[in-house]
């Protein structure tokens, strides 16, 4: 049966959403844990590394100036270039299949991550997505020029909007706070997922949580003759945006909780 989306086009995230890629991250930060004279990260400790970016994290968990958080950042990332961008990482299960059901229902889809476009653009090649892509964005190689997860998504509209994408009605999949919160800068929605890096206060402020990819996908695509569904339960301080458009024939679909639970993954 054919499909289609309630959105105009959907941004993803990429670290904790698309790709598990944390052996390659917890190896580099380890080096780099001994390089610095700190306390080797351990794999518990990696939720405050995978999500934000890299120059306020080492800040904020190796005490660093931002001068030196800019050199450790130079380093960390010319480890991940010798290492090899793609190294030991994983899609999650179901997710790389969902993207590409989207592309053939000519859903437009970006990414919209924090970490640095080469890197995300290598996953995404590695990985077999990138042709499902209208546009791939990520931060700038510094993580300064462009880092701020609200920044990257606003690249992320301008560069669909530029090809002629409808961006009236768009989403953002994420499983960071960043991600929420770079949402709501920009006016959007977002779906939280649980199956990243993230603890379960961090979905509060999003449009709907779900905890797999049948979720997900129910959110994102629905069967043609289908309407768009209203919210199941609308919390009165969250309502999608009134800066987007919506056709006649259609209802913005409003905030959804998908799931029950209320444990990260």
């Amino acid at each position: 049966m054919p499909h289609r989306s309630p959105w105009t086009c959907i941004l993803w995230d990429v670290d904790g959403t698309i790709v598990d890629a944390s052996d390659g991250i917890l190896r580099r930060l380890q080096i780099a844990s001994r390089h610095y004279g700190r306390p080797e990260v351990t794999r518990a400790e990696l939720i405050h590394w995978i999500g934000p970016p890299m120059f306020e994290t080492f800040q904020k968990q190796f005490g660093m100036t931002p001068d030196q958080s800019t050199e450790a950042v130079s380093y960390y990332r010319e480890l991940g270039k010798r290492d090899g961008y793609t190294t030991g990482a994983k899609l999650y299960p179901g997710v790389g299949e969902l993207i590409s059901e989207l592309h053939a229902a000519g859903v437009p889809q970006a990414t919209a991550s924090s970490k640095p476009e080469v890197q995300v653009r290598a996953l995404m090649e590695h990985f077999g997505l990138t042709d499902d892509f209208a546009t791939i964005v990520g931060a700038s190689p510094d993580e300064r020029t462009l880092g701020a997860k609200a920044d990257i998504v606003a690249e992320a509209l301008r560069r669909l909007a530029a090809e002629g994408i409808d961006v009236s009605r768009p989403v953002l999949i994420g499983d960071r706070h960043h991600d929420v919160d770079g949402a709501a800068a920009n006016g959007i929605p977002s779906i939280f997922v649980r199956w990243g890096f993230s603890w379960p206060h961090e979905s509060e402020g999003a449009q709907a949580v779900v905890d797999d990819v049948a979720q997900l996908r129910a959110l994102l695509l629905l069967p043609a003759a289908d309407t768009v569904p209203a919210a199941d339960t609308v919390p009165a301080a969250e309502t999608v945006p009134a800066t987007q458009t919506v056709p006649a024939t259609q209802t913005v679909p409003a905030t959804q909780t998908v799931s029950a639970t209320e444990t990260g993954a």
